[in-house]
């Protein structure tokens, strides 16, 4: 039976693992065990996130969704995207258009939103961890 016990930023977790022929233990953090099990929810994260900052403007009747056509009140406005095409690549956040807007990597007229200050770092990675997850109506 091989046991590898690897100690990973003074963490104090074991996980056991199966492998063939024994059980072998290796350390990890908290933070990785939940990263790994946690899913981000588009219904309990990232829509949050939408109605707090981006509804005023990309709802019915708002003036993102006239000038755009993105609105941001539900999972199939958000999946739809704009007249221009898609806002969301499952599963790659670095070349989704909204975090392109919300990182503020275009031009200051397309940044988002449009007024007010950056989405906080937390916010915008909640978006990007929900890509990268795969966009799912979740």
């Amino acid at each position: 039976m091989a046991i590898s016990i690897k100690t990973l930023a003074g963490a104090a977790v074991a996980c056991a693992i199966v492998a063939a022929g024994g059980i072998g233990f290796v350390a990890a953090t908290s933070q990785e065990v939940c990263a790994a099990s946690a899913k981000t929810s588009f219904a309990e994260d990232v829509l949050p996130i939408f109605r707090g900052r981006c509804f005023g403007c990309h709802s019915p009747g708002g003036e993102g969704v006239q000038k755009s056509g993105l609105d941001l009140t539900t999972y199939e406005g958000v999946m739809k995207g704009t007249n221009h095409g898609p806002m969301v690549i499952a599963r790659d956040p670095q070349s989704s258009n909204l975090m392109w807007l919300l990182d503020h990597r275009g031009k200051p007229e397309t940044r988002m939103p449009h007024s007010g200050k950056k989405l906080s770092t937390c916010d915008r990675d909640a978006i990007r961890a929900w890509i990268r997850e795969g966009a799912l109506n979740n």
